[in-house]
């Protein structure tokens, strides 16, 4: 580990050596008690520093002190979690080193929206259906997660949306404007009671992009409801509504990208680029889910989700066109008792999820953005499901023990149907994965009432995607396996100085068998196969403290905004290798895992007034990763700087007023984010924007 890495990491570790003396320390004459996070983390609601896992939070004070047109920088400030944008709002997202096999979209990690599964039952995940503003609150639990959330050896990330407060009321407008053509407005009206919320949300996004064949237009619809008819019963309904197109310009050579980072892929004498083809993602999706929670008792309760969801999509690439529609269904149920054991507080939890999902999948030529001829027909149908179990036991001298596992099973039906009346057979397709067993045991001893430590131990698996099984070349992939991993995991987490320091600090080793891996064809096509092995070690660590805090209670800005000053920062350190890996006759044994960074960091400071201005300023630097299994082409690392500043006030009682303005990549950095991997001809890079400037304005009536 490079020198300059060990002071802050040494710090981090010597805190529990010394924090009993700490969390004595009385100022709270100076500071302001602020209440102790809560997570959902595997079901309990355990407040996080007794939590046995490492788990990231990103909240809307988070969220807000970056531009609204993405989440990725918010999502950013965790460690371990990198989040990238291959195209304009084309995401993809890496947990511990999973971009390995996500040339795009979302592998690998499994996502929830208010509970509801938004992964789909294939295992792909479009985040490009979520409007940052709509979203309240992230969680994400790193590594396998599979004990409660079924298959993913990545990890998990639960979304929760905007709730506004008891007895409150509010319509608001807002929009923003920047560089690159951005536009973006949105609308809320929303009403909570004692009792329940409703909340609506419009938001429409456009950019013309900083390279060419880039633009976007996205728009969002969001409805949210929860309802407590008696003290027993809570029923919660959320509907989303997304319709969004953006353009793909493609990967470049590290010459092309050199000499001009904004151009998109050109074209050859034998291959037209991307601007001729109209390479670009359109879909349609809407999202229902109900939720409805009975408690028996204040010991034993249930919660049962139920959704549907259905989507259209439509993608010109290079050679082909392809016309997905689909529907979805499924639902999550899940039993909480708690009890004792020899007089020791015993929580149990069981219960199970299903997924089901129809797609008609039919690739065209693609004639300069329009359909040609068919090239095939699918009818692909995919089941998968979990049943899981619990057990958290609080034992003496504040140790709390967590024994937890699932059985998980996944099935693939694929019929083309274009040819079968002339070959029936040669054209359907089912692949039964083996029914795999999920454990997670884990141990949290509480060293002072503020600090605490764990160790755990967990596996998960993970299936191909239908996407993975059946690229989009009309191929189908028998030979492809699952993966399987198992994660090793030390931490300690807690704050001192009366709340003034939190910190979180994990240490970890993964290893992962049948490792997938991708390529990209000529033809721009990601085709995926196993590579043997991997081994991920690293360590995470993010600190906050505030630095400053006015006397007075008083502090709040804002919905989320706190007056005083903030420092924080999060780093990951990661060493990973591929283990035994023959590609061909090419040996990549002990090679870099290919797409992750083996350094980030993240630093900003939060400084706030209570007269209403504040400024957000922010750092982050990747380390130069490797773009190929064989390590012999790299993406240069980088720092960036960004700021946001502005003014948030209620005036006359009832007007909320956000007024504000920011700047991006201040220093005009050029770096690649979201590199093609093991791309065909070199062409692995994805230029991110060059400085670029923002503004706007949200007003609000709160009644």
């Amino acid at each position: 580990m490079p020198q300059r890495y060990y002071l802050p990491l040494l710090l981090l570790v010597q805190l529990p050596a010394y924090a009993q003396n700490l969390a004595s320390v009385s100022d709270t004459a100076r500071t302001v008690r602020l209440p102790e996070a809560t997570v959902t983390g595997y079901g309990t609601r355990l407040p996080l520093r007794r939590t046995a896992a490492a788990i990231g939070v990103v909240d809307a004070a988070t969220i807000e002190r970056f531009n609204q047109t993405s989440l990725t920088q918010a999502v950013n400030t965790l460690p371990g979690v990198r989040l990238e944008e291959r195209a304009t709002a084309s995401y993809r997202i890496s947990v511990r080193g999973s971009t390995l096999r996500s040339p795009f979209g979302v592998r690998n990690v499994k996502v929830y929206y208010n509970d509801i599964p938004f992964t789909e039952a294939a295992g792909t995940t479009q985040l490009n259906l979520l409007d940052p503003a709509i979203i309240g609150r992230i969680e994400v639990i790193k590594g396998p997660a599979g004990s409660v959330y079924g298959a993913g050896t990545g990890g998990v990330i639960l979304f929760e949306n905007r709730k506004p407060r008891p007895d409150e009321a509010r319509a608001q407008v807002g929009f923003t404007v920047g560089s690159f053509g951005l536009r973006r407005y949105s609308v809320v009206a929303e009403s909570g009671t004692a009792t329940g919320y409703l909340r609506a949300q419009y938001a429409r996004q456009s950019v013309d992009g900083y390279r060419d064949q880039s633009a976007l237009r996205r728009d969002v619809f969001a409805l949210d409801g929860e309802f407590t008819p008696s003290d027993k019963r809570t029923i919660a309904v959320h509907g989303l509504y997304t319709d969004i197109y953006y353009q793909l310009p493609g990967g470049l050579t590290r010459a092309q990208y050199e000499q001009n980072p904004r151009q998109a892929r050109p074209g050859t004498a034998t291959a037209p680029g991307t601007v001729a083809q109209k390479a670009s993602y359109a879909s349609r999706t809407a999202l229902l889910g109900v939720s409805h929670e009975y408690r028996f008792s204040d010991r034993f309760s249930n919660k049962t989700t139920l959704y549907t969801s259905a989507t259209s999509i439509q993608t010109p690439y290079l050679v082909d066109f392809e016309r997905n529609t689909g529907v979805g269904w499924g639902g999550r149920s899940s039993f909480n008792y708690r009890t004792t054991l020899a007089g020791r507080t015993l929580r149990l939890g069981a219960g199970a999820e299903l997924q089901n999902s129809f797609e008609d999948a039919r690739s065209y030529r693609n004639l300069a953005g329009v359909p040609g001829t068919l090239r095939y027909d699918d009818e692909i149908r995919t089941a998968a499901g979990f049943v899981f179990g619990q057990a958290e036991l609080e034992l003496p001298a504040g140790l709390l023990a967590t024994v937890a596992a699932s059985y998980n099973r996944q099935r693939y039906r694929i019929a083309r149907i274009s040819d079968a009346a002339t070959q029936p057979d040669s054209y359907q397709f089912e692949r039964n994965f083996r029914p795999q067993v999920s454990p997670r045991v884990a141990l949290l001893k509480e060293l002072t009432p503020r600090i605490s430590a764990y160790a755990s131990v967990s596996s998960g698996f993970s299936p191909p995607t239908d996407e993975e099984i059946r690229p989009s070349d009309g191929s189908l992939n028998r030979a492809l396996q699952a993966e399987r991993g198992t994660s090793y995991e030390l931490g300690t987490k807690g704050n001192a100085f009366n709340n003034r320091l939190t910190f979180d600090l994990a240490l970890f080793d993964f290893r992962l068998r049948q490792t997938i891996v991708t390529r990209t064809t000529d033809a721009g096509t990601s085709v995926f196969f196993n590579s043997g092995n991997t081994r991920q070690r690293g360590v995470e660590a993010a600190v906050s403290g505030w630095l400053w805090r006015p006397t007075s209670e008083a502090t709040t800005l804002g919905s989320t905004q706190l007056a005083g000053l903030r420092a924080w920062g999060s780093f990951a350190y990661n060493h990973f290798r591929f283990g035994a890996y023959q590609n061909n006759d090419q040996d990549n044994s002990g090679k870099r895992l290919t797409g992750t960074a083996p350094q980030t960091l993240t630093a900003g400071l939060d400084a706030g007034l209570r007269i209403g201005f504040y400024l957000s300023p922010t750092i982050n630097h990747q380390a130069r990763i490797p773009l190929n299994d064989a390590n012999t082409a790299y993406a240069a690392g980088y720092w960036t700087f960004g700021t946001r500043a502005g003014w948030h006030r209620t005036v006359l009682g009832h007007l909320e007023t956000d007024i504000y303005a920011g700047i991006e990549n201040a220093l005009d950095r050029r770096y690649s984010l979201g590199n093609d991997l093991n791309a065909f001809g070199s062409r692995y890079f994805q230029p991110a924007p060059g400085r670029n400037y923002y503004a706007g304005a949200t007003l609000g009536w709160k009644i």
